[in-house]
């Protein structure tokens, strides 16, 4: 604390002074640390001993090793518990009715340690006669016993497990001992009961609501009987068909049968019908050969023809043999001729006969359709009917598995508590407290401090402990201010920190760039610059849709940051309502990984390979209405010998597109010269983070190779869309 203050002198304190005091009162310091340590261990030896007892359960899901047989299959044991599950199974065991059944069981209240108040002390008659106190024996003796209880009870969850842990002071160790365990034993019966009354109960609201089941499915079932035997809709043996539907059926199969036998007979006799008008030798038809008749006739016919050939190498023609031998294969060719047409005439009535039972089944059919219609009208009601007969028997069948179940759970041990005791408490043979050993440690080091911090106090409040400050922190406040000389202080030079007009360059948001780094731009270099300096996506994508540019390449000196800004431009302007395709000439292919689906797609260079037509290479993004040209899946090397292929397509799709966007990723000018020729291509440069010497030197290296309009893009993120930019010279 040096200084001079109203002209009194300054005072520190003697930090060696105080440590001097201290050893110089050595004596009392230890004559006090001996006679509390001592004190503390009178009194640590003249408590009661208290010894302590604890009992650990495992909570989780228990149930029976035998049960019924719709009974769902056991829960695993880490299932149904969570934190505050078991949170609330601590309480269970801290809640006062258990307390009270474990007290009554092991008749505690008997014991004066669980009610010292019922022998009240003088002292205590004294503060409740002058109503200091309140009389405890005002209280019930059980709530003595529950308060007294709650004091040497611990209960809590061990940490991250399942496992509770239950601890009880007594000052006799067997009771230590025994109340944890006794409460584990209750807490397990209270959770067995649980469950069997509620097995119980919903047993008991089982058995009426399913008798009442029984009678609705009962009631159910013979409406579906009544109206399937009132609409004439009763079931044949197929699945779901009715007489009406079977007979329709089968009339339909025997209409189709008939329908092919008059076809046929048709078809035969037409083809007899032929052979007889053509003159055709009708020996040759299937229905005619078949005939016993003409069999026989033929084989007459055979028999003539054979002996009129043997006659007539020795007999001549007009032989009368002969002549009655042709005579009579004359006359048999007459009858095969006669029974040929008895053969079509059967025909002719066969047809006839299926063509009059088809016109009888159709009559059928009819008859039956119309049949069938009002059956399948019908059958409307009986389907709902079916349905809530088939609702009440699932829901019966429901309770009745449900009944079973809690009636097989509702045995003296089929409902398991879910806790079992892992650790049971054992009676302790150390004392819990007091610890007399700690307790005289603590009570030395105690009073040594104490009694230390006094003699400091004393010390400082004598002044004793107190030095002046020396001369020499005088003399060092009274010598003269060092002054600083004016010719020391330099000038600063012209470096980021001076503004630079808007007219003359853009203005990076972050540092303004040097007059003298914009004063080497060409004459002839304009630079697009937003509204209020914003280089935002939104500013220049509405540069883009207000100027009408139909071709820009997108420059990113940051990498992939920037390509992820120029795939947010194709996106805001295809948000403004223009058509817009972004071609990938970036060496990461970040655009195409952020704007299409899968990667392996065709694309630029697979076009300047001339892999695959133009059309192909086109794909749509995934979040907005721009397209997107890929990068591709060819050689890269190869692609490159065609990049005088690219301004042609460039100029295509200008064609198709209202703009057309090239990210070429960190290219430098002379990349840029051999993707487009024309020098009226509008420059994006995509920025974000980037030093403005880097900046500068692309903006004056893009000027002097003839690039008339740059566009500078510093902003990050997908802006919203609504703002627009504007031009400077």
């Amino acid at each position: 604390m040096p200084g001079v203050n109203d002209g009194h002198q300054d005072v520190d304190i003697d930090l060696a002074g105080l440590f001097r005091a201290i050893w110089r009162r050595r004596g009392r310091v230890l004559l006090a640390t001996v006679a509390f340590s001592g004190l503390a261990f009178i009194g640590a030896s003249l408590m009661s001993p208290e010894f302590e007892g604890e009992a650990r359960l495992l909570i989780e899901s228990r149930q029976a090793e035998f049960s019924g047989a719709n009974q769902a299959p056991p829960q695993t044991a880490d299932s149904p518990f969570d934190e505050s599950g078991i949170s609330s199974q601590v309480q269970v065991l801290r809640s006062a009715d258990l307390i009270k059944q474990v007290a009554r069981e092991m008749k505690l209240y008997e014991l004066p340690e669980f009610d010292p108040t019922a022998k009240p002390s003088a002292v205590s008659d004294v503060l409740v006669m002058f109503g200091i106190k309140k009389n405890p024996l005002d209280m019930a003796p059980e709530e003595r016993v529950l308060k007294e209880f709650q004091k040497k009870l611990q209960v809590y969850q061990v940490e991250k497990s399942r496992v509770i842990a239950v601890q009880f002071t007594s000052e006799d160790p067997k009771l230590a001992a025994a109340i944890p365990n006794a409460m584990a034993k209750v807490f397990l019966s209270l959770q067995s009961g649980a469950k069997l009354d509620s097995n119980s109960e919903a047993s008991r609201w089982l058995e009426p609501e399913i008798a009442n089941l029984r009678e609705k499915v009962r009631d159910a079932e013979a409406k579906v009987a009544d109206y399937r035997a009132s609409s004439d809709l009763l079931l044949t043996g197929e699945t779901g068909g009715t007489f009406a539907t079977k007979q329709l059926n089968d009339i339909s199969t025997e209409l189709a049968r008939v329908r092919g036998e008059r076809a046929n007979a048709e078809a035969r006799a037409e083809n007899v019908r032929t052979a007889l008008a053509s003159g055709r030798a009708v020996d040759t038809l299937n229905d005619v050969v078949a005939s016993p008749m003409i069999q026989r006739l033929k084989e007459t016919e055979s028999n003539i023809q054979g002996q009129i050939a043997d006659l007539s190498t020795t007999l001549l023609d007009g032989h009368p043999r002969l002549k009655g031998l042709k005579s009579q294969l004359q006359g048999i060719r007459t009858q095969i001729l006669g029974e040929t047409k008895k053969i079509l005439g059967s025909l002719e009535n066969e047809a006839t006969v299926s063509q009059l039972r088809e016109r009888q089944l159709v009559a059928q059919l009819n008859t039956l359709k119309a049949r069938s219609a009002k059956a399948g009208e019908d059958e409307v009601g009986l389907r709902a009917l079916e349905r809530e007969a088939t609702a009440q028997r699932q829901l019966l069948e429901t309770y009745l598995a449900r009944y079973r179940e809690a009636t097989s759970r509702s045995g003296e041990n089929a409902a398991p508590a879910d806790a079992r005791v892992i650790s049971q408490a054992v009676e302790p043979t150390e004392v819990s407290f007091p610890k007399v050993l700690p307790i005289t440690i603590v009570a030395a080091f105690a009073s040594f401090l104490v009694s230390c911090v006094v003699i400091m106090l004393s010390e400082l409040f004598s002044g004793r402990a107190l030095r002046p400050v020396g001369r020499r922190g005088e003399e060092m406040f009274d010598e003269e201010p060092f002054e600083v000389q004016p010719a020391e202080i330099q000038p600063v030079p012209e470096t980021v920190t001076r503004p630079v007009p808007a007219q003359a360059a853009p203005v990076v948001a972050r540092e303004p760039i040097p007059a003298a780094a914009v004063a080497a731009e060409p004459a002839e270099l304009e630079i697009t610059a937003p509204e209020e300096d914003d280089f935002s996506i939104a500013s220049v994508a509405g540069h883009l849709s207000a100027d009408d540019v139909r071709v820009a390449i997108s420059v990113s000196p940051a990498g992939d940051e920037g390509s992820v800004n120029a795939v947010a431009l194709a996106r805001m302007v295809a948000e403004e309502g223009r058509k817009i395709v972004l071609i990938d000439l970036t060496g990461s292919a970040c655009p195409t990984g952020l704007m299409t689906q899968t990667a392996d797609l065709a694309g630029i260079t697979n076009l300047l390979v001339g892999e695959v037509p133009f059309t192909e290479t086109i794909h749509a993004d995934r979040l907005s209405d721009a397209h997107i040209i890929p990068q591709g899946d060819a050689d890269p090397l190869q692609a490159m010998r065609g990049i005088e292929r690219l301004q042609m397509i460039i100029d295509a799709l200008s064609n198709a597109y209202d703009t057309v966007l090239i990210e070429c990723g960190p290219a430098d000018v002379n990349a840029i010269r051999r993707v487009t020729r024309a020098r009226d291509t509008q420059i994006i440069i995509s920025a974000p983070d980037v030093d403005n010497e880097e900046i500068i030197d692309l903006i004056t290296g893009f000027g002097e190779a003839g690039f008339g309009e740059i566009v500078l893009m510093t902003g990050t993120g997908y802006p919203q869309p609504g703002s627009s930019g504007r031009r400077a010279a």
